[in-house]
């Protein structure tokens, strides 16, 4: 992570999954940025001071320079415009075609993808922590939705190595978070590790050293006081 002087400032707890999103594109593209912890527990996300770079109160809330974003697949578009030919240059495509592939599966992701899994995210993992009830039938709805959309997922990438093609894009980027707190899960792990392709897959993606360095700010901030 950058020093404080870093221009791009990143809102938000790292264990969000919005917020992970948004670092793990930063890391891929090699550019400093600076972490702001939020406390959502406390509420800073529904104050004044927050509401101002962030209308809606969620996170995360992105700043460079003069110019504020929040929704996180945006920001990471954002990133890849703007540093073009920092780190990884495939993250967002060179062409045209490369480009319209990942936002074709950026958009599974966004509509398929992350309504079942977010669903499970909340229920399997951070429901417990939070005392809250878990609700059986949204889970089981979910799960079955997400495992119609792994089908396809595992006959793509027995066709392709990554989402997109043949290099690992913001198409698979965007899928890390949600797919993190699933595959610890006992009850969702067996979705991914059953499909061979999509284990595959996973264990490629979630190896990237991008991740391996937000996973460390997660624990970093679990460690916190």
């Amino acid at each position: 992570m950058a020093a404080a002087a870093a221009a791009v400032k990143v809102y938000g707890p790292p264990m969000s999954t919005a917020v992970s999103r948004v670092l793990a594109c930063l890391l891929e593209k090699d550019v400093q940025f600076q972490l702001i912890p939020v406390n959502m527990a406390k509420g800073e996300h529904k104050k004044p001071p927050f509401l101002k770079i962030q209308p809606f109160g969620q996170v995360p809330a992105f700043q460079d320079d003069h110019i504020t974003l929040f929704e996180s697949r945006a920001i990471c578009r954002y990133v890849c415009e703007k540093h073009g030919e920092k780190g990884n240059r495939e993250l967002y495509g060179t062409n045209p075609l490369a480009r319209a592939s990942i936002d074709q599966w950026l958009e599974a992701e966004a509509q398929s993808f992350n309504p079942p899994s977010s669903t499970l995210v909340f229920q399997l993992a951070f429901a417990p922590r939070m005392k809250i009830k878990q609700d059986e039938g949204a889970i089981r709805q979910s799960t079955e939705k997400l495992a119609k959309v792994l089908e396809v997922y595992d006959k793509r990438l027995g066709e392709s190595r990554f989402l997109a093609g043949d290099d690992f894009s913001l198409a698979d980027l965007s899928h890390l978070p949600n797919a993190h707190y699933l595959v610890h899960s006992p009850h969702a792990a067996p979705l991914f590790n059953s499909s061979p392709n999509v284990s595959r897959w996973w264990n490629e993606i979630s190896s990237r050293n991008s991740w391996n360095k937000v996973l460390q700010l997660h624990r970093g901030a679990s460690l916190s006081p």
